[in-house]
């Protein structure tokens, strides 16, 4: 018996609907399967080497931001101006929805729906949804299955066997109206990150532009952190406490790759669900956009070959590709974040021009830059000089 489709993709966030289209485009049925409603909470912020790779319209746009402000515990604030170009700022409940809606014009079935387990038939994966209240569970078969269902995934919780959960971060935010001009703390083209222990004990707070609204936000990984505490104390310290509150979101992001990303057989996990989030910036949305592509490149290989082994590339791809700036970025908070003192710090380190210029240059076009060695042994010095205490905070 032919099953109903070639691929079913559970969850429509960037790496479900990024894999979704991509195997679409390559003539394959897809369904793209997405519970609705829910809204991961997030800066928004997308490098120009995304809207290059995904083909992000500058419609998806709301804001460009040309500069960050750092924010340290004593309050003192480093400008790290962009240079010529700029980030891309989206919100996500409308980028989300569009890539969903560019999956099906591609050619995949959307549908809404609950995803309770997958079993097995003839062979292949059966995937089952939830019914709505009375209503029977439906039974969807397929020949393989991309689970990009979030940090907490079902599918790698109940696939991927003898593989840890990744440690996560929560994170919550406040989507606010923005400020009338000058009425609070507040540039419409600036990224505010503080890196106060007040907000987090152990990440950072954020206030992202967002053109006619901002992303007031924190994470922590410490269990019973008061992420809403935090929100409000942060909007009052930078005025935006009498902001209109449009909505507020909550939800754990992943930290690190889990150590598998596939069954060995008939199921590969992309996104949140792979824990594709960069440490340190808590980056996640081009990342999720490459490993949905990595697993749909993978899915089309197994597709053709019927092989289980080539499932693997996916991870080792994107670990290829990135795995040595999540290392460094891995270092960076489990040494900087790890109390105010070191913050203060790591905000110090970045007024150096050379970290300014090679933090961008890696952050706009996610490669490590090795073009100017002589920077990056200047930055090792002045560096090793902050770990040590050599230098004036």
């Amino acid at each position: 018996m032919t099953p109903d489709f070639d691929c079913v993709v559970i969850g429509g966030g960037p790496a479900g609907a990024t894999a979704a289209t991509d195997l679409a485009r390559s003539g394959r049925r897809v369904l793209l399967l997405d519970r609705g409603g829910r809204i991961k909470p997030c800066g928004g912020a997308i490098p120009p080497r995304a809207i290059l790779d995904f083909e992000i319209p500058e419609h998806l746009l709301v804001a460009r931001a040309t500069a960050a402000r750092m924010v340290a515990p004593s309050a003192k604030s480093v400008d790290m101006p962009v240079g010529d170009g700029f980030v891309g700022l989206v919100d996500r409940a409308d980028f989300d929805e569009w890539l969903r809606a560019r999956a099906a014009l591609a050619g995949a079935e959307r549908r809404t729906g609950s995803f309770a387990r997958i079993e097995r038939e003839n062979g292949h994966p059966v995937v089952v949804l939830r019914g709505a209240r009375d209503e029977a569970e439906q039974r969807i078969s397929t020949r393989c299955v991309i689970g990009a269902d979030g940090a907490r995934s079902e599918v790698a919780r109940t696939e991927l066997t003898g593989v840890p959960p990744v440690p996560c971060v929560f994170a919550y935010h406040e989507i606010i109206a923005a400020p009338a001009d000058g009425s609070a703390d507040f540039d419409p083209a600036r990224c505010d990150v503080f890196y106060q222990g007040k907000h987090s004990p152990d990440f950072y707070a954020w206030v992202f532009p967002h053109g006619d609204t901002a992303s007031v936000g924190v994470g922590s990984a410490r269990k019973g952190f008061a992420l809403r505490a935090s929100v409000a104390a942060l909007r009052a310290q930078t005025g935006l406490d009498a902001c209109e509150t449009l909505r507020c979101e909550g939800a754990p992001i992943p930290l690190k790759p889990l150590k598998r990303w596939d069954n060995g057989r008939d199921v590969l996990v992309a996104g949140d669900a792979a824990g594709v989030v960069a440490p340190a910036s808590g980056e996640g949305i081009y990342y999720a956009m490459a490993g949905g592509r990595y697993a749909a490149e993978a899915i089309e290989a197994y597709l053709v070959t019927g092989k289980a082994a080539v499932l693997r590339q996916a991870r080792k791809r994107f670990l290829r590709a990135h795995g040595r700036v999540f290392w460094i970025l891995g270092i960076m908070q489990y040494f900087w974040y790890a109390n105010d003192k070191r913050r203060e710090r790591f905000v110090k380190i970045c007024e150096d021009p050379d970290v300014q210029r090679l933090t961008w240059d890696a952050y706009m076009h996610k490669r490590l830059v090795r073009a100017k060695p002589v920077a990056h042994v200047r930055i090792f010095l002045k560096d090793m000089r902050h770990l040590l205490g050599l230098a004036p905070a």
